[in-house]
């Protein structure tokens, strides 16, 4: 039995008649048919042992790295990534890979004494099996990369759905990743909805970044199966600007954070607040700062700020400022992308979108708060609650802050955007569910602990 055939089209952003790849979706019976090889090449994958599993995730490393041009163009070609971005992106991705070949040499448990008695007490971390990671077009390499790399280190093996609209990135990533790994180890299947849900309901562990939406449905479905999931979802974060901050630091960080990649990231800046006199200097500030943003092709070392992702995109984001007060925009090129200008606004009513709801562009409502604890309540009114910026010269102001704010990463004089990628990664509220992802996180996330009794023979 097959699945009717659909296609999945992914175009240059930057040029929309630029079709980067056209395929057949494979369908749901060809996920459960992946996923069973996968299971099957996945006992002789953990039973080749730790020394193979990392000589493995190394040679992945050296060999993106020195496909690390090719990468870098094919990015900024399928989703508009800059150039200076998209080489970032596969740096980091070759350090993921790197720091995660040393994994399975990292202690899977730990032996504790017995309550009476000889014998040993055991506890020991194993791979589910097959894990399935669903991932998002605007890290294409990174985010496939710290779902799987850890997943593998761990002795799983790997499922791979990317969004349709990085579809090229994600089998490129396959064929270099499959030329260093036993067949069946890692696979990359393209498709849309039907392919996710096929996967959530035949892998054995499922990680999954996207829209709240979708997320919380992959944790519904996944939760009812009873198989371990996590959902990194939507953001709606904060940048708190104190009246002792370095002014013209906060406003290039949040410039920054709020049109880098138009804005197409879930750490982004959506809503600035200004404490108190910060407000006058902080504005005139920003909007010097958004105003001088390179808007433009991302071929360009000098682009900030390309398309976005398509024209939906672009609709939802000039959506959100119709009829705002916006004192900052920067200027956007001709031609056919999809383009946005970073924007700033000021005014927003009560209950509207851009207070509750992530655009995922580049813009930014700016906030006035009266002190410190206004800031924090503004902050936490939102549904989400992933990454916080506190902008401030004052300790005590800044650790205050940190006690109150409901938002899983925080961040201090530095731009709401960037994140390690050896710390744990997640939000509160709406912004994730289940475990955090990254650093040594991932590996406790992709394997389960067994409790062992070790008891001499002859012994009650």
């Amino acid at each position: 039995m097959t699945d009717p055939v659909s296609l999945i089209t992914s175009r240059n952003p930057t040029d929309p008649s630029d079709v980067v790849l056209r395929t057949p979706a494979p369908g749901a019976f060809a996920v459960a048919d992946a996923v069973e090889r996968a299971r099957a090449a996945q006992s002789d994958w953990l039973h080749d042992g730790a020394a193979a599993r990392s000589a493995a995730l190394g040679a992945v490393a050296t060999a993106i790295e020195a496909a690390g041009a090719e990468l870098a163009a094919l990015a900024v070609r399928e989703v508009g990534k800059p150039l200076t971005e998209a080489r970032a992106e596969v740096a980091r991705t070759v350090a993921i890979w790197r720091y995660y070949a040393q994994a399975p040499y990292e202690p899977a448990g730990a032996v504790h004494e017995p309550a009476a008695g000889p014998g040993l007490l055991l506890t020991r971390r194993r791979p589910y099996g097959v894990a399935g990671l669903i991932t998002p077009w605007n890290f294409p390499f990174a985010i496939p990369s710290w779902k799987a790399a850890p997943a593998l280190a761990a002795g799983n093996a790997v499922v791979l759905k990317p969004a349709p609209e990085a579809t090229a990135c994600a089998v490129r990533l396959a064929e270099i990743v499959q030329q260093a790994l036993p067949a069946g180890v890692f696979t990359v299947l393209p498709g849309a909805a039907t392919e996710g849900n096929a996967l959530v309901s035949a892998a054995d562990v499922v990680s999954f970044t996207g829209s709240t939406t979708v997320g919380r449905t992959v944790a519904r479905a996944a939760t009812a199966r009873g198989v371990p999931v996590q959902a990194e979802m939507g953001g709606l974060n904060a940048a708190l600007v104190l009246p002792d901050a370095d002014i013209a630091q906060a406003a290039a960080h949040i410039a920054a954070s709020i049109a880098g990649y138009a804005g197409q990231k879930c750490t982004a800046t959506s809503r600035v607040i200004a404490v108190g006199a910060a407000l006058d200097p902080l504005r005139e500030a920003l909007c010097e700062a958004l105003r001088a943003v390179p808007v433009g092709d991302p071929a360009d070392p000098a682009t900030v700020a390309g398309p976005l992702i398509d024209q939906r995109a672009r609709d939802q984001v000039t959506d959100a400022w119709h009829g705002l007060d916006a004192p900052a925009g920067a200027t956007v090129p001709d031609g056919p992308g999809w383009y946005a200008p970073p924007t700033l606004v000021e005014k927003v009513p009560a209950g509207h979108r851009l207070l509750n709801a992530e655009v995922f562009g580049p813009i930014a409502a700016l906030l006035p708060a009266d002190d410190l604890a206004h800031a924090v309540r503004i902050t936490n009114s939102v549904p989400y609650g992933l990454v916080t910026s506190v902008h401030t010269t004052d300790l005590n102001a800044a650790l205050g802050g940190l006690d109150g704010l409901d938002t899983g990463m925080i961040r201090i004089n530095a731009p709401s955007t960037g994140v390690d990628f050896h710390l744990p990664f997640g939000g509160n509220k709406a912004s994730s569910h289940g475990p955090r992802e990254q650093g040594r996180a991932a590996l406790e996330f992709y394997t389960s602990s067994r409790t062992i009794t070790l008891s001499p023979v002859g012994t009650t």
